[in-house]
């Protein structure tokens, strides 16, 4: 279908917004499109009372073939010369609706429907995503930032799965050997992509979920172990509902007393260990404590880390692990090339970070950037002024001087972001930092600073992927049209009908389970509220001019929907037409 044709029948549908009512009473008789009723051929349908939607290979319900009689509320209309008086437009067409066959009016607004969404693709569309596009939840212009800033890890350096494996097995045999975990939980190997990051785990219950951005569990996604729980069964584990109160999902930082979200790409082994672990338990009918298995494996995590197990591997054999150094390298030479200064804040060791930078960029790399701060205890960096900076000398040994300026050159541990203001003057929207956490990285910059924030997020190449193919966009557009479908027809109630909606319905939830939900996740919530710019890695800056202004497309509020193309598009108005509705009042 042509973006012209898309462009005829979005202008035609807006047209109806301003015909009479005399067209909608008509658009319910003929059954053209299944959430708004207009078409293509709606004027010519309503002046002339032929059938409609021919344009658009749509076989609507003649109104002609709907045999009509007086109904009993018509006898009101009955004049007192026993003349009668033409029935309201409402009545009209409420009452030719229930003189076809339910069942069948129904159905016939759905393939219409069906057909609709189909021809509503046009052919290319499905790669219209680029992996490489940087995504604006805020206006940015690159013109105005001086300043830009970055985390290391999964920030300059990415890295591959393989790292995901290790992790997962050091930490399993930490679990086994150090804490004395039956020895059954060695034989499970990692599992890819169980997880995903933005994940809650209910740490006394011992349950792995994903919530929504209004706090609900979202159903069939809660595995208990690496089995998933029965949405019946999850409603009776929290009393009734599947809600979780603020309090107990998350604090500023991700943890509550009750729940811990997952939000970093290291935290994604430590996911799949616990649902191993507890499915080692489950399944040999062990009792246990999910809250001291929680800590158990959250310690042994951390040791992979404490220990140097992590950073070993990665100096060991960088050309396995790092990816795409070049690119860092290309993005860091050109920011410094047109003026911009640089800075680097990461809670990695200051040995660490040198291989991995002279691999990417060079032995020169810190002459890209004019302040360097290593293991810097973020997020506590960014709200607790208590920790000085102390510099480290060539070799990463700490130095005693007083600290009165951060220079260039010079290599600075620990500290807060109060003195990092104060020495550099340094602040507000001049300011651009990119980092992988939300909550370590970004919260605070954004809420109490100013600085303008960029979300890195790997997992959008996959994602990009999905959303290209065909599938995906007609599952989308057709969950939209159906949705708004059910919305319209629910006046519907004799027991025909009902059973034609339950049937939606189911169809409803399994493309639900496809999408996952249908609300959007916590995570997407917070990616949202804690980053002005979100991107697959800091090499999508590349595609863009340095004096390029980023702009958010605005997503319609519910009252704002009806004026949106795929709203027009799809017929999916989000309020049935009042007419329509008149019977209820």
């Amino acid at each position: 279908m042509s973006c012209q044709k898309i462009r005829t029948f979005s202008h035609a549908l807006w047209q109806t917004s301003k015909s009479t009512s005399l067209c909608k009473v008509y658009v319910a008789s003929c059954g053209s499109v299944a959430s708004t009723g207009p078409t293509t051929q709606i004027g010519k349908c309503c002046e002339d009372e032929q059938s409609c939607g021919s344009d658009l290979g749509i076989q609507p319900v003649r109104s002609t073939a709907i045999p009509t009689s007086p109904s009993p509320a018509n006898h009101r209309h009955v004049a007192s010369n026993n003349q009668r008086v033409s029935p309201t437009l409402s009545e009209r067409a409420f009452t030719t609706e229930l003189q076809i066959d339910s069942k069948t009016y129904l159905w016939s607004r759905y393939n219409e429907m069906k057909r609709l969404v189909h021809d509503l693709i046009p052919p290319g569309v499905c790669n219209l995503l680029n992996p490489s596009t940087i995504y604006a939840n805020n206006e940015v212009d690159l013109d105005e930032v001086d300043i830009y800033g970055f985390d290391y890890d999964y920030t300059l350096a990415l890295y591959s799965n393989t790292l995901d494996t290790m992790i997962y097995n050091t930490a399993r045999d930490f679990l086994v050997k150090h804490y004395k975990y039956p020895e059954g939980i060695s034989k499970y190997d990692y599992i890819p992509n169980f997880a995903a990051r933005g994940l809650h785990y209910d740490i006394q219950k011992g349950l792995l979920m994903k919530i929504d951005a209004f706090h609900y569990i979202q159903l069939g996604t809660v595995y208990r172990g690496l089995k998933p729980v029965p949405d019946h069964e999850v409603l009776e584990l929290y009393g009734g509902t599947h809600h979780v109160p603020l309090q107990e999902v998350s604090g500023f930082y991700g943890k509550g007393p009750m729940m811990k979200q997952f939000m970093d790409v290291f935290s994604i082994p430590e996911m799949t260990l616990l649902a191993a672990a507890n499915d080692y338990f489950n399944s040999n009918d062990i009792e246990y404590d999910p809250g001291h298995l929680y800590k158990d494996v959250s310690d042994a995590i951390g040791m992979v880390h404490i220990k140097g197990y992590m950073y070993k591997w990665i100096m060991q054999d960088l050309d396995k692990y790092i990816l795409r150094g070049d690119e860092t390298y290309a993005v860091l030479h050109r920011l410094a090339s047109h003026g911009k200064k640089l800075f680097l804040i990461t809670n990695s060791p200051f040995s660490f970070v040198d291989k991995g930078m002279k691999y990417m960029v060079g032995k020169d790399w810190r002459d890209f950037f004019d302040v360097v701060i290593v293991q810097a205890d973020k997020p506590h960096f960014f709200n607790n002024c208590g920790k000085p900076f102390r510099r480290l000398d060539g070799n990463g040994d700490l130095q005693w001087d007083k600290i009165k300026s951060l220079d260039k050159g010079q290599i600075y541990k620990q500290g807060n972001l109060f003195d990092f203001l104060r020495l550099t003057g340094w602040g507000g929207s001049k300011v651009l930092y990119f980092g992988d956490h939300l909550y370590s990285d970004l919260a605070d910059l954004m809420l109490r600073h100013g600085w303008r924030t960029g979300a890195i997020v790997p997992e959008l190449e996959v994602e990009t992927r999905v959303v290209n193919t065909e599938q995906y966009a007609q599952s989308l557009t057709w969950l939209q049209a159906l949705t708004g479908l059910l919305e319209r027809m629910q006046m519907h109630r004799d027991p025909k009908s009902k059973e034609v909606l339950q049937d939606w319905l189911k169809e409803r939830e399994e493309l639900r389970i496809f999408r996952t939900c249908h609300n959007p996740t916590f995570f997407s919530r917070r990616l949202c509220r804690f980053s002005d710019l979100y991107m697959a890695s800091i090499s999508c800056l590349l595609n863009y001019d340095l004096s390029y202004t980023f702009y958010p497309r605005r997503t319609p509020l519910q009252h704002e929907a009806p004026l949106w193309m795929d709203q027009l598009c799809t017929g999916c108005m989000k309020t049935p037409f009042l007419e329509e509705m008149a019977h209820i009042r």
